[in-house]
């Protein structure tokens, strides 16, 4: 006979929305399980079967050859009306399954045997069941261990429901961090455009590269892959776009950078780098409106796990001792502790700039 439905069904069937897997692709992790509580209980089919509101549908089976079936056919959602485990030696002697379709023919369904799945409410949305074409009965271990088992697919379950919250939460607050970086360089600009000296448009303007460096780093790690690492090569260039933007017309800024990735902490750090030495060879390298390049060049050592990168300039050089006292040397100092380079200074007057750095990456 067809089951009744679940006295909280409406509730029942939101908590079995909400997990979002309903009629997905098959997985390994499930499809695990069900292989496994079939070699354990020595029985021919198993299914994770979640009872909708007019099918059961199976996120994983073996033996039974297809993914859904009616609710006439269905014993798990006799299942989830009991206190959490359900088993019937002799499928033609119970008057809930003995009408069934799948029992009815000569080599049809004899046993069945399921533990619920609950949901953390302990609203019952399907069950983990071993079936046999012949009657039988399980022992206390096999009962057990089908009840460890459906509590590891709820485990599954909720781990996905979680990581869907947590990918939404992060599209939400890239929406508002992406639309607020963007107010603060537009309220920038406006301001560097209002400015009545040279010397505050001058300080507006570097604020505004330093946000847009903000916003091309938070680009940058919300395209990153799941491990959480970034394209170097694309941030640098991207960095480096943002800077030729703002730069004068008779300063260049070209790269050559190495495929490799590096940990967001890293790429905070080297967004600043880049940044001040950019910011401090316009002001100073290139006086008089001298032509000139500034360069950022990366390459990876040591069977790839170390990279070496080079900012320079071919302006004018500068004085080392007095520029220790500047604050833009100060942050570029700070910021290589942060990506945990070994950095080196290499200048002279009339000879430009370098700035050399070593740090520890996956190439």
């Amino acid at each position: 006979m067809k089951a009744p439905p679940h006295q909280d069904q409406d509730r029942r069937l939101a908590a079995l929305r909400e997990y979002e897997v309903l009629d997905t692709d098959r997985e390994d992790s499930f499809d695990d399980i069900v292989k496994l509580a079939s070699a354990i209980c020595g029985m021919p089919m198993s299914i994770i079967s979640l009872v909708d509101a007019d099918r059961q549908w199976f996120k994983a089976e073996v033996g039974m050859g297809v993914r859904e079936t009616t609710l006439e056919e269905s014993i798990c959602s006799h299942a989830i009306l009991t206190d959490g485990f359900l088993e019937i030696s002799d499928t033609t002697a119970d008057p809930r399954t003995r009408d069934n379709p799948l029992v009815l023919s000569d080599s049809g369904l004899r046993f069945y045997a399921g533990a619920v799945l609950a949901t953390p409410e302990g609203l019952p949305i399907g069950s983990l069941c071993v079936l046999d074409d012949k009657p039988g009965e399980l022992t206390p271990l096999q009962r057990d261990a089908l009840r460890v088992l459906a509590r590891q697919v709820m485990t599954q379950l909720d781990l996905r429901r979680a990581l869907q919250e947590a990918d939404v939460l992060r599209r939400e607050v890239d929406h508002r961090v992406k639309n607020s970086l963007q107010s603060i360089a537009a309220l920038t600009r406006l301001q560097a455009r209002r400015a009545g000296t040279p010397e505050t448009r001058e300080a507006l303007d570097i604020v505004r590269r330093r946000v847009d460096t903000v916003a091309a780093l938070h680009e940058a790690i919300y395209k990153s892959q799941t491990d959480g690492h970034i394209d170097m090569k694309a941030f640098v260039e991207k960095v480096a776009v943002l800077i030729g933007g703002a730069a004068p017309d008779h300063i260049r800024i070209q790269t050559d950078i190495a495929d490799a990735e590096i940990v967001p902490n890293q790429a905070t750090g080297l967004g600043v780098v880049l940044n001040e030495f950019a910011t401090n060879s316009i002001k100073h390298a290139f006086p008089d409106g001298r032509p000139g390049v500034i360069r950022f060049e990366a390459e990876c050592r040591n069977e790839g796990k170390e990279i070496r990168m080079r900012l320079s300039d071919d302006g004018i050089g500068f004085d080392m001792a007095a520029a220790q006292r500047s604050l833009g040397l100060t942050v570029i100092e700070a910021s290589c502790g942060q990506m945990r380079a070994e950095h080196h200074w290499r200048t002279a007057p009339g000879e430009g700039c370098a700035l050399e750095l070593e740090f520890p990456a996956d190439c």
